[in-house]
């Protein structure tokens, strides 16, 4: 599989686990606060780790790490991505896979075989909202309601999540996100940071005193509701 970078140690790409993460490119998305743009926008002028190597850092770690990320890009982009996920189990690794919920029969592919034991899929926005924060005029967000509906009657590991954007995220969206992902067993609101490599520096963090009352708005709605970064 094609594979742009590796960060060989993280305590907070895995919750619960000592993870290596691993990041493919290219992305369907055009989100401005994308912190990886390069992966988005340049895939053509970055290097390319093996695949071989990876897998060999992995075995010679095992006894230390338990965990791989698989981030983006979109790594459900990638046809090869369950058999690499394949690979990495053979290790005895567990296996996670950072996703925007655009490629439902991905997921349920990876979960079903037994490749995949924790997924992250980022929600934007409420579906209403969904397509100028991903760069579009107009987004049908049904791919994305499949995944969700998918990972909350299957009995897989997951957690949904929304980076929260100032210009984005008002008390009313993220209720509607509430309402939408009702019963969910994990939903964290980010905190957005602006970095070099981000798509766009127009945008801006919610204050951590608002993203308290968008905690509060949807802990109804999803009782193991956090707040990540702030």
């Amino acid at each position: 599989m094609e594979l742009f970078g590796m960060e060989k140690l993280s305590l907070v790409d895995y919750d619960g686990k000592i993870a290596a993460t691993v990041f493919t490119g290219n992305c369907n998305f055009r989100c401005g606060f994308c912190h990886n743009s390069p992966l988005v926008l340049e895939t053509d002028q970055l290097s390319t780790i093996e695949e071989n190597e990876v897998l060999k850092f992995l075995e010679s770690r095992k006894n230390i790490l338990d965990g791989l990320c698989i981030t983006g890009g979109e790594p459900t982009l990638c046809k090869d991505l369950p058999e690499f996920c394949e690979k990495v189990k053979k290790i005895g690794y567990s296996v996670k896979v950072d996703t925007n919920g655009t490629n439902p029969n991905m997921i349920k592919s990876l979960f079903e075989n037994g490749l995949c034991d924790y997924f992250a899929i980022d929600i934007k926005n409420d579906r209403e909202n969904y397509a100028k924060i991903i760069g579009f005029e107009k987004y049908d967000t049904s791919l994305i309601e499949k995944s969700v509906n998918y990972l909350m009657t299957s009995g897989a590991d997951y957690e949904f999540r929304t980076t929260l954007i100032k210009e984005y995220h008002k008390k009313e969206n993220i209720i509607k996100i509430g309402e939408w992902i009702k019963g969910a067993k994990k939903y964290f609101m980010q905190k957005y940071k602006d970095t070099e490599t981000c798509m766009t520096h127009d945008l801006h963090e919610v204050e951590e005193s608002e993203a308290k009352e968008f905690l509060a708005a949807v802990l109804p709605y999803v009782p193991d509701s956090q707040l990540r970064g702030y």
